[in-house]
């Protein structure tokens, strides 16, 4: 069930209970593709940065370890030892990342596995029987995903299959939740709005699996080649006509000025796997922009990535530190800045939260977005 706590022009404050905890949104789940966070991060540390949803992927469990697997290991929770909500995607994305190697049809997706080659058919009902055996607090409707530049006839036609495949989505998670060998009765299921960067198109598609009572919204296929006003002026378009009483995922996004632009615009969700990446390549997130911490000028800087910061890198190490770990190849360094930028991104959407309950969010990420930019000074 989803609480709607506050609004603040249309950004919302909210809070979603689940089988497995309360999730207080705004919120940005931290991205664990193959329910690691890439980095050498584990779940305690996870707990440690306040990380409240942690996300993984339907399509890359499924082709390794195998969700069979996972379901004989007692579900994703107990496999990864995390007892907070997982919201695991569909392999939906897969069909738009993994264009060379699938073929789409009415009945799903004929793939070719990434890792061995070898032949993976995921439909709704495939993809939601997967999830049931990861057994995560969240799952998502099986979806295309049409690239950006695709033409308006082929995205309608997508959209319209995507809505047939949400249909069986939903019939099929009440079945087996339904069943009595299933680890998470009670899992959820998020719908999926496509449509490119068409108005009408979204609309339309928004309003028609509104009808079906899910239990949350995603807004899907952006951040994938768009520019950051076409992803804007979509999610003004789209936004209003997701149910306010039930959350909305802007799925993919972003980096801190895209999370604080989606807020604004009533959203409640995001993943990404900037912080991760970035912190991999020693760029790390700050209230004064983003640091390459490779630049030779932190070589013999005594200061934390960021004064007042409380993340374990920030606590314990220098810039020159870490620098000297990621010069050296130590992977201790690309773990201390993935635990920095995590806990960044982490600590900001508490700051969002706070904000919108003052209802002072507008001035707020107008702040955060004038810090970010003063990177120079540092």
């Amino acid at each position: 069930m989803y609480e709607l706590l506050k609004k603040d022009g249309l950004a919302k404050r909210g809070r979603l209970y689940t089988v497995h905890g309360v999730v207080e949104t705004p919120v940005f789940m931290n991205v664990g593709t193959a329910a690691a966070i890439k980095g050498a991060v584990s779940t305690d540390d996870l707990r440690g940065i306040k990380t409240q949803v942690e996300l993984s992927n339907t399509y890359h469990l499924h082709v390794r370890p195998g969700d069979t697997v996972v379901k004989k290991m007692g579900g994703l929770h107990r496999f990864m030892n995390w007892d907070r909500p997982i919201l695991t995607d569909s392999g939906g994305f897969q069909v738009f990342s993994l264009a060379g190697l699938r073929k789409i049809k009415e009945e799903g997706v004929h793939f070719h596995s990434h890792i061995d080659g070898r032949k993976i058919f995921m439909g709704p009902e495939e993809s939601m029987g997967i999830q049931s055996n990861l057994a995560s607090t969240i799952a998502m409707a099986f979806d295309e995903c049409p690239s950006s530049v695709a033409d308006k006839g082929y995205i309608k036609n997508s959209v319209e299959r995507t809505t047939r495949w949400l249909k069986r989505c939903k019939t099929e998670m009440n079945r087996l939740n339904a069943l009595p060998g299933t680890i998470n009765p009670h899992q959820m299921l998020f719908g999926i709005n496509q449509g490119g960067i068409y108005e009408d198109i979204r609309i339309e598609h928004a309003q028609q699996i509104t009808e079906l009572d899910l239990d949350g919204y995603a807004v899907g296929g952006l951040a994938v080649g768009e520019s950051h006003e076409d992803m804007y002026r979509i999610l003004d378009a789209v936004v209003p006509w997701l149910p306010d009483e039930k959350p909305t995922y802007l799925m993919g996004v972003g980096t801190p000025a895209n999370i604080l632009e989606g807020v604004d615009r009533g959203v409640d969700f995001f993943d990404c796997v900037y912080p991760t990446r970035n912190g991999r390549h020693g760029h790390v997130y700050t209230n004064h922009g983003k640091l390459n911490l490779f630049n030779a000028k932190f070589e013999t800087d005594a200061r934390p990535i960021e004064e007042g910061c409380a993340c374990p890198a920030c606590r314990s190490f220098s810039r020159a530190y870490i620098r000297h770990l990621l010069k050296a190849k130590e992977m201790l360094g690309m773990r201390l800045c993935v635990l920095h930028n995590l806990y960044f991104y982490n600590t900001m959407m508490e700051e969002i939260r706070a904000a919108i309950e003052a209802g002072e969010y507008k001035a707020y990420k107008k702040k955060k977005l004038k810090g970010m930019q003063s990177v120079k000074e540092m």
